[in-house]
């Protein structure tokens, strides 16, 4: 289990899991819900230490090693599989703690969305919706294999900035794309003129679609 804690806040029971970019820690998670408004359970764990391949092996919270970020760059399978084993075992305990499926969210910035969208199409139900903020999916042909059926109604966001030069915006027009194959049937892409970051119209929009998904 990833470190982590939950902070919550009383209504009716559901939940926000949200994982970090690449050298960042839980609480740019934290700011995020934030800015969200959310009012519910939170958990924003944190990545353990790594060597990170494309930043010359420097240490630093990472879910999994960054080989390259071109389409044909080699991918740690070991890694994205571990991250996503814990991501499991946070919805679990959510579930176990009495959160309906239905309004548990899980959501990621960066390689935390990478987490967040392989964690969600592989369980067993349908989340209330995934937040994957300036990512992309390694994995397609993997994900295709294994993903669950059910979790093709889970509601997805993807937002992306049109600047950014870290992820750029044809990796995740390449994951949009992917899902939609995949058929994922509640898929929302939008751009916005940034770098890679979010937005306050990005975040606006996010909170538009979390109320309309949590109804």
């Amino acid at each position: 289990m990833p470190e982590t804690s939950i902070i919550e806040r009383a209504l009716p029971p559901q939940s926000l899991i949200l994982f970090h970019g690449l050298g960042s820690d839980g609480d740019d998670m934290r700011g995020l819900a934030q800015s969200l408004s959310w009012f519910g359970r939170l958990l924003c764990p944190n990545a353990p230490p790594r060597p990170v391949t494309i930043n010359a092996g420097y240490v630093m919270r990472a879910w999994f090693d960054i080989l390259g970020l071109t389409p044909d760059a080699p991918v740690d399978e070991a890694g994205i599989r571990q991250a996503v084993a814990q991501a499991r075992q946070l919805i679990e305990a959510e579930r176990a703690a009495g959160v309906p499926a239905a309004r548990i969210f899980i959501g990621g910035f960066s390689q935390g969305g990478v987490v967040a969208l392989h964690a969600a199409l592989r369980h067993p139900e349908c989340l209330g919706g995934v937040l994957a903020l300036s990512t992309w999916l390694p994995l397609r042909q993997t994900l295709a294999a294994e993903h669950s059926e059910v979790a093709l109604g889970t509601p997805i966001f993807m937002g992306h900035g049109t600047r950014d030069t870290t992820v750029p915006l044809a990796s995740a027009e390449r994951a949009r794309d992917a899902l939609r194959e995949l058929g994922c049937r509640d898929l929302v892409f939008r751009t916005y003129p940034i770098t890679h970051s979010v937005s306050g119209e990005e975040v606006a929009d996010l909170r538009v679609w979390l109320a309309h998904h949590l109804g």
